[in-house]
């Protein structure tokens, strides 16, 4: 994923305009991929998922380079695979990692692992 960011840096975009996401394991890649980037990044949604190696925050983040990053985190509360404590366990996490207003937990009743429209 890094090399996919320098990649898009190399073709003229901005690293202030790149925004990471994903679901489950991609939100975890996403998540963790951000907090180590050496460049400043735009933001992340993270869908149904948790932090990687969240024990190594907020030591592992790469010298604060995004505490502002916007962090939106969205999680099913019926969740089978990633139940949704481990979600609220994350965004907790996060917030000792960024600027705590910048991350956003929503949760949403009766979705499974999944996504839906709202």
């Amino acid at each position: 994923v890094k090399a996919i960011i320098e990649h898009e840096m190399k073709n003229g975009i901005p690293p202030n305009r790149i925004i990471l996401g994903g679901f489950s394991q991609g939100g975890a890649l996403s998540l963790y991929t951000a907090l180590t980037c050496q460049h400043q990044l735009a933001g992340i949604v993270a869908l149904s998922c948790w932090l990687p190696l969240h024990k190594a925050f907020p030591q592992a983040a790469n010298n604060g380079v995004n505490k502002d990053i916007a962090i939106l985190q969205c999680h099913g509360e019926m969740d089978p695979m990633i139940p949704v404590r481990f979600g609220a366990l994350t965004a907790e996490k996060l917030k000792s990692v960024v600027t705590p207003t910048k991350v956003q937990f929503k949760t949403y009743p009766g979705v499974m692992h999944s996504s839906c429209p709202q």
